[in-house]
């Protein structure tokens, strides 16, 4: 591991075995780190790189520190590791008190894992909630990026991984917000819709469960569920390439080994899928006026939200970053009387901004220094209503 300095560096970001490894010889320690980390790999992810992070890291510290995510589940891990040291803490150990205070969490993945962890860290309720730092592996890495990590896949020897702790560290906290989702089927008045089979979701949508009958959001007559997300939630062209890009994915992950091919296969999708050229490829595609009615609350109101008879795709942003680094929202001119009560977004504002696109050449202008989408709204609620399915997002 180096001389003594590099010793020393790496003392600050440690964390013994008898905090880690449950049944372990509790021992003295004197030196607390400065920030404790605990670490998650997802070693499938978009740059296929997480295998070596997983050796970097498994090297600079102590191995039990560093999971797999693909053989450790998160849950289980932070709820074994609280477990232990809210014990410790009962027993009067003021280090693990103190490891606790000062832990953060690391996660290396793409904007899947990353929203995975946030879902992971926001569901446990953990009495002192670790913040969570990102190493940009996926393809389009919007959810690092909006919070100054990168977008680009990481170099993964040990110099690099040590120069990213050294950033953990140093770096700020800062809050961001969490949208619910909430979607009601109408039940069918004869059987069950049950025994489909559920849409397998990427881990960037947090978990969509059917809510309980006792659940005060239960409607009746309606089937509800609820899910939620960080990043954004889209609608049109724009999802259905994107769940073509996850499904063929999954089908064949041994393709998918760098983020510049992933890139291009997505780009691929977009064609194929008539997101660049909808009469060739699919003459029946339809705008999103035509497939459902959109509502946004305001001042405690529904009302409806005209929606351009052009657009295909509708975007809810929580972040000021899209399809890797873009800006849909960009930079309202408030003078204009059209964008007077639209401000800059804020990934902790309590708004998320309502973008709408024709088709990909339209995203094309987010390319241009002001470009941007077709700005629809910015609110704190939206529904939309698809017979027999609504949606509301709050």
């Amino acid at each position: 591991m180096g001389d003594g300095n590099y010793d020393r560096t790496l003392r600050e970001f440690c964390i013994p075995d008898y905090i880690l490894v449950p049944g372990s010889e509790v021992r003295s320690v004197s030196h607390v780190p400065a920030c404790p980390v605990i670490v998650f790999i997802n070693t499938k992810s978009g740059g296929q790189l997480g295998g070596e992070l997983l050796v970097s890291y498994s090297t600079l510290l102590n191995r039990n520190q560093v999971f797999e995510l693909g053989k450790n589940a998160p849950d289980k891990v932070l709820q074994k590791l609280y477990a232990t040291l809210e014990t410790l803490k009962h027993n009067g150990d003021n280090f693990a008190a103190e490891i606790q205070n000062r832990l953060r969490i690391i996660v290396a993945g793409g904007d899947g894992t990353a929203s995975w962890l946030l879902g992971v860290v926001s569901d446990l309720k953990l009495p002192q909630p670790p913040p969570i730092a990102t190493v940009p592996l996926g393809t389009g890495n919007n959810l690092p990026f909006a919070f100054g990590w990168g977008k680009k896949n990481p170099t993964t020897d040990l110099q690099s991984v040590e120069t990213f702790l050294n950033h953990v560290k140093a770096a700020k906290e800062m809050k961001i917000d969490s949208w619910h989702i909430i979607m009601r089927m109408k039940a069918p008045k004869e059987g069950s819709c049950d025994p489909i089979a559920p849409l397998e979701l990427p881990h960037a949508m947090h978990t969509f469960n059917r809510v309980s009958s006792t659940d005060k959001l239960n409607l009746k007559g309606y089937h509800t569920y609820r899910g939620g997300f960080w990043n954004y939630f889209s609608m049109g062209m724009d999802a259905q390439v994107s769940y073509a890009f996850h499904s063929e994915r999954k089908l064949h992950p041994e393709k998918f080994k760098n983020q510049l091919y992933n890139q291009s296969a997505y780009l691929k999708l977009g064609c194929t899928q008539g997101w660049f050229f909808g009469s060739l490829f699919q003459s029946s595609l339809r705008n999103i006026a035509q497939l459902a009615k959109v509502k946004i609350m305001k001042k405690g109101q529904w009302e409806d939200l005209h929606i351009p008879r052009s657009i295909k795709s509708i975007v809810c942003l929580n972040l000021p970053s899209f399809s890797g680094g873009l800006n849909p929202w960009g930079t309202p001119n408030r003078k204009k009387s059209i964008y007077r009560d639209l401000t800059l977004p804020y990934v902790d504002d309590g708004l998320f901004e309502v973008v709408g696109f024709r088709d990909a050449w339209h995203g094309l202008v987010l390319l241009a220094p002001k470009g941007h989408g077709t700005r629809l709204a910015q609110v704190g609620h939206v529904g939309f209503v698809i017979i027999p399915v609504v949606f509301f997002f709050s």
